[in-house]
């Protein structure tokens, strides 16, 4: 395919989102950038948070790691599904009778400004790495595919691709965001289906016959009951739960979308649907991993040793142009989804929980706010050319994995603030948030060495929100005791 044509296609598709923009943008105050006037239709919120929380890490990887788990990751789904209904029941409802922009902002009466900013900060950090890291590998998909060929460099193809969402997010914020998601989740899925589609005909099978075909083959095998291996079904059921509320229930990015409808039973709604429309999605691309390893097995082609190489190599060489066009619009709306609805959250959160935007007049909001957003822009761009600089494939995946320790204090902090009756001592909050993951890395060595090998899996979050908690708990004092400032 020539990149020539590849480049038009992305062109066009930024139109689209251009043009989304231009609709969402008229008339809008600065708090519209924020709160999208509470008037975003929930189905439509729903529908496009599917493409946000998938990202290009999921379109990438999930397909591949069939080969490695088989179907197990449908567990931790299923414990996804579980959290998600928490979030609709208890804390959508929380968050809407509170009438708030940023969701930190419910820490501050009980755990008090440095609670209150540890926290935001904590997600901030957390998302510049995690969206750096996922919108790092779309970008290289695109960089190979298009960019690479025309003799552009790898720097100048993530900066236009940063700039491109600045350009669509910068005047309505949350507003675009709800819009865009909708059309690149539809972007997404529509590249996996077409793939799934040719991998069926490509191999000469009906319905019934590529229906034997999975259930018959080793890699669609869900469950695992093997307590030592971190895909056992109760870890990561588990874990599911408690990832699905640390990392959607107290993440700005995904609860400031609900927040967009109009009322809380509209955004129950939304996040009810959504999540089983999640499942069925994820399930969708499980399914073309399987298939992806018979069509390799089938045409003797070699498959990588890294996972995450193989769906973007049957793709973009071995299915045709119209495969190879579907799946590099489909890696660039995984990763427009993901990324731009990160910029929007961290520079509400910075906005609001560090800058108090909202104490600003009208005029000085819109600059703030503006200067803010690009910002993170740049501070992505940094961070994603760190990346690449490093030319070490692992050393990014272990900062990845890294920043994801951060939410388990996320999560110790808001379950002490709502179910803890003491005060913290405020001074110790933030070395609190920073020592819980350093224990918790340490406590996953020690297992491995004196437990057989024992490895922790996404059960990772609940030790280290334990142990935030537990501290927080040691170093407080009973409610009754602490005057109220």
């Amino acid at each position: 395919m020539r990149p020539q044509i590849l480049l038009i296609l992305f062109i066009g598709y930024f139109i689209v989102l251009l043009t989304i923009s231009f609709f969402t943008g008229r008339n809008n105050s600065s708090k519209t950038f924020f709160t999208g006037d509470r008037k975003s239709p929930w189905f439509i919120v729903a529908f496009g948070m599917v493409g946000a929380t998938l990202s290009g890490v999921t379109f990438i990887s999930v397909p591949g790691e069939v080969g490695n788990s088989a179907f197990h990751y449908l567990q931790f789904v299923m414990g996804n599904f579980v959290g998600y209904l928490i979030i609709a029941l208890f804390l959508l409802p929380f968050y809407y009778k509170q009438n708030i922009v940023s969701i930190y902002t419910v820490l501050s009466h009980k755990m008090g400004q440095q609670g209150y900013l540890t926290t935001s900060g904590f997600f901030i950090l957390s998302k510049i790495i995690g969206a750096a890291f996922r919108l790092y590998l779309a970008a290289l998909v695109i960089y190979m595919a298009i960019a690479q060929p025309l003799g552009l460099s790898f720097g100048i193809t993530v900066l236009v691709c940063l700039l491109l969402i600045w350009i669509y997010t910068a005047k309505s914020g949350i507003k675009t965001v709800v819009w865009s998601d909708m059309v690149q989740t539809i972007v997404l899925l529509s590249a996996v289906i077409a793939t799934i589609i040719t991998l069926k005909n490509q191999l000469s099978m009906d319905v019934s016959e590529l229906s034997n075909a999975l259930v018959n083959s080793d890699r669609t095998k869900i469950f695992n009951f093997d307590m030592h291996s971190p895909n056992n079904f109760i870890k990561q059921f588990i874990s599911g739960i408690f990832i699905t509320i640390a990392l959607n229930g107290f993440d700005q990015d995904i609860i400031q979308k609900n927040l967009t409808c109009k009322n809380f039973n509209k955004a129950q709604k939304n996040m009810v649907v959504f999540s089983i429309m999640f499942i069925i999605t994820v399930l969708i691309f499980l399914v073309l991993g399987a298939l992806l390893f018979i069509y390799a097995e089938f045409n003797n082609i070699e498959i990588p040793a890294n996972s995450d190489q193989f769906f973007p190599l049957i793709a973009l060489t071995h299915l045709g142009p119209a495969i190879t066009i579907l799946f590099t619009l489909g890696i660039s709306a995984a990763a427009f989804s993901s990324a731009d609805s990160a910029t929007t959250a961290m520079t509400t959160a910075f906005s609001v929980d560090f800058l108090k935007i909202e104490k600003k007049d009208e005029k000085s909001q819109k600059l703030i706010r503006k200067l803010v957003h690009l910002g993170f822009n740049l501070i992505l761009f940094a961070v994603i050319y760190l990346f690449y600089k490093m030319n070490n494939d692992s050393v990014v995946v272990a900062i990845f994995k890294a920043a994801g320790y951060t939410y388990g204090p996320i999560l110790g902090v808001f379950v002490f603030s709502f179910f803890i009756k003491r005060i913290p001592r405020q001074k110790l909050i933030l070395p609190i948030c920073i020592l819980s993951p350093i224990i918790t890395y340490t406590i996953t060595l020690l297992a491995y060495k004196y437990l057989n090998n024992y490895e922790f899996g996404f059960e990772l979050i609940i030790v280290n929100s334990l142990l935030t908690i537990i501290l927080l708990t040691l170093f407080s004092e009973k409610e009754r005791n602490v005057k109220k400032v």
